[in-house]
């Protein structure tokens, strides 16, 4: 053991232990200064809390007191105005009875009070008169507006009634002027009447009643066969005869209806019921009746006619005049219509 300290001495002093000592000593005693200061760091809070809580009692109770306060302020001024109520009283009650006592001992100032109050009566009731006047001015006023009024309607109805006269004058002259008129379109009828049964003479003299040709009410009638070639609308050689014979005793007769007379020959085209084929040059009846009209207004009019007095027409296959399928009725219905009638 000896030779074991020599050798420990021999290697030289060793520290470390002592420094580990001292060391672990400094952290014990940090330690216990942190545990210190915990602990009292919880002790203060726990008395902080404490003293936060008194004082939000305090404070509390401050509240109440103050409320409590404020209420008894307020009985305290109601008590106060409820004096003051009762001194006012209290003096208007001396000073009635103080009044009282003079009228009492001044028995001659009532006498006087009243007649005051007669006076103002007085005063009130000649007002009173003066409105009433003031009134009685104005209704007479009104009344002197009424008459007028009355006056003015009395002229309206005058006027009225000279109105409703002269309107029934008026509408016994319009009914006289219409009775006129008629009268003189049933004259201006009769004459072109008579001008169309001298046309009608004419023709039936002039075209030697042909079988083909005649008069159907107030029209004369052409077969279209008598003018026209089948499916054509081209008035042929015969027709073109025809209508030369019409033109002539056309323009004879326009020479004798007189001006007013606004006269004009209608021209309509008729055919039968039978369609056209599709290859042909119209579509359908409709164009072919048109196309013939228009045929022999065209004639007309090259042969001196004016073309003012001609109008044409085509109405197809249906307005017939003649019923069924059969070739009788077909031959009738296929014709040129001529009617002279006014404009």
């Amino acid at each position: 053991m000896a030779l074991g300290r020599k050798r420990h001495r021999d290697r030289g002093v060793d520290y470390w232990p002592g420094f580990v000592d001292a060391l672990t000593t400094l952290l014990m005693a940090i330690m216990f200064l942190l545990t210190v200061f915990v602990l009292a760091q919880f002790l203060l809070g726990r008395e902080i809390s404490g003293r936060d809580e008194v004082l939000n009692r305090l404070n509390s109770q401050i509240a109440e007191l103050t409320s409590l306060l404020a209420l008894e302020k307020g009985n305290n001024q109601d008590m106060e105005d409820q004096l003051a109520n009762l001194q006012s009283s209290l003096a208007t009650v001396e000073s009635d009875r103080s009044r009282l006592q003079q009228l009492l001992a001044q028995g001659s100032g009532n006498s006087n009070a009243a007649n005051a109050r007669v006076g103002e009566l007085t005063n009130q009731l000649t007002q009173e008169q003066q409105v009433s006047s003031r009134a009685m001015t104005q209704i007479e006023l009104l009344n002197q507006q009424i008459a007028a009024l009355r006056a003015q309607i009395a002229a309206v109805e005058q006027a009225l009634q000279a109105s409703e006269a002269k309107d029934a004058s008026s509408q016994t002259q319009i009914a006289d002027l219409g009775r006129r008129l008629n009268v003189a379109l049933a004259a201006r009828v009769q004459e072109l009447n008579r001008y169309r049964s001298d046309f009608f003479g004419r023709l039936r003299e002039i075209l030697s009643d042909r079988e083909n040709i005649r008069i159907v009410g107030d029209r004369f009638v052409f077969q279209s066969e008598v003018l026209f070639p089948v499916g054509g609308n081209e008035l042929d050689d015969a027709g073109k005869t025809e209508m030369d014979k019409l033109a002539a005793a056309l323009l004879d007769l326009a020479k004798e209806i007189p001006a007013e007379i606004n006269w004009v020959l209608r021209v309509d085209g008729h055919t039968d019921n039978s369609p056209l084929s599709g290859t042909g040059r119209y579509r359908d009846n409709w164009e072919l009746s048109s196309a013939r009209a228009t045929s022999v207004v065209k004639y007309l009019i090259s042969k001196g006619v004016p073309a003012n007095r001609l109008v044409a027409a085509g109405f197809g296959e249906f307005q017939p005049i003649a019923q069924g399928d059969t070739p009788e009725a077909r031959n009738q219905n296929r014709r040129i219509e001529l009617k002279l009638t006014e404009r």
